[in-house]
């Protein structure tokens, strides 16, 4: 398949610059088939049923963007896109010329950091033992002195809004770059109201890296390099979708990242390597073998999320979807609208 058939025009005015006023307020495009129901995403309840799986994904967004120098002086930006252990991390650097290994890099002032070696498009960084303020990790470090990586097509700084807001109310594990957007939508009130009704949720941790924003730059899709990402999925909801897929319930995956670890861990069977590395990219022919349904945002033109949701919901279905939504006015990307998109018996 060609690049051209995921692309779509998209008025700027529809990318959402800001959440809405109130978690949860967003509108759902409910995408059955080729018939297309418009309501919000409160009614979510009364979409699903007794017995259905809601599989999250509960990684949490770091302050991941560092500002500093290089030791002789010039400007230098990191983008962490993993955290390797309590010292070393990957990271994009962008500088007027690259570090070179052993270079030291000083990040807000107080924090160095060594470059240790390239790892193709990524930088290892090793920080120091000890900073002004005493022995910290990475991720004390980022906690302490970056900033939150908003995602490039949202123009303004990152405020405490933001701090809040793109973050998932069931975030735990930190390590993401990007918040996985579909659960921007939950509420602690809505989670409640679906445990009532009987549909079970369940956790898995997937970090997304900035790599999900990578463009492709291929014509011929078959030919993109996806990045890696690492997935983890506790007993608790292997046994838990075993369960649900036992009773005839449904498996909901709630944002791409959860597809990408449920599937990415069922290729050699279901649910047959629940840890891992990942570089799994989804597009039309593929067979999905765990998620009967997805809850997910409105994605960028030509990207491979847009790939994703084609494959899962077929693509002629994708097009007609997202014309309706940009005639009426939905919001997009991060801080946009969301879809409930039914799996198509056939994929064309």
């Amino acid at each position: 398949m060609q690049l051209s058939d995921f692309d779509y025009f998209l008025p700027e005015h529809l990318i959402a610059q800001f959440p809405p006023a109130e978690r949860g307020a967003s509108r759902l495009l409910h995408v059955d088939g080729r018939t297309l129901h418009d309501g919000r995403f409160r009614e979510l309840p009364t979409l699903l049923r007794a017995g259905d799986l809601l599989v999250f994904n509960d990684t949490k967004v770091i302050k991941a963007r560092l500002f500093g120098q290089k030791e002789s002086g010039g400007a230098i930006e990191a983008l962490v896109e993993r955290v390797l252990d309590t010292r070393r991390a990957l990271a994009h650097v962008r500088a007027s010329k690259s570090p070179k290994p052993g270079s030291r890099l000083c990040f807000a002032e107080r924090w160095w950091a060594t470059m240790v070696e390239r790892r193709g498009d990524l930088f290892l960084l090793e920080f120091d033992r000890s900073g002004t303020d005493g022995d910290q990790s990475v991720l004390d470090i980022l906690d302490q002195a970056g900033a939150l990586p908003l995602p490039p097509y949202i123009t303004h700084t990152p405020d405490d809004e933001d701090a809040r807001r793109y973050q998932t109310v069931y975030a735990r594990d930190p390590g993401a770059v990007a918040a996985p957007t579909a659960g921007l939508h939950f509420t602690d009130a809505l989670l409640e109201q679906l445990r009532t009704q009987g549909v079970g949720t369940a956790f898995l941790t997937l970090h997304v890296g900035a790599g999900t924003f990578m463009p492709v730059r291929v014509d011929d899709i078959a030919e993109h390099t996806m990045h890696h990402e690492r997935y983890s999925i506790p007993q608790a909801t292997q046994e838990a979708i075993r369960a649900t897929k036992a009773a005839g319930g449904r498996v909901i995956a709630v944002g791409t990242t959860s597809l990408r670890a449920l599937e990415a861990s069922s290729q050699q069977g279901m649910l047959a390597e629940p840890e891992g590395d990942t570089d799994i990219f989804i597009t039309p022919g593929y067979e999905f073998r765990v998620v009967d349904r997805l809850i997910t945002n409105f994605h960028l033109p030509k990207s491979t999320l847009l790939m994703l949701v084609a494959a899962f919901a077929g693509l002629e279905t994708m097009k007609a979807a997202y014309a309706h939504a940009v005639a009426h006015e939905y919001r997009f990307f991060s801080y946009g609208d969301a879809m409930l998109l039914e799996r198509a018996v056939s994929i064309p």
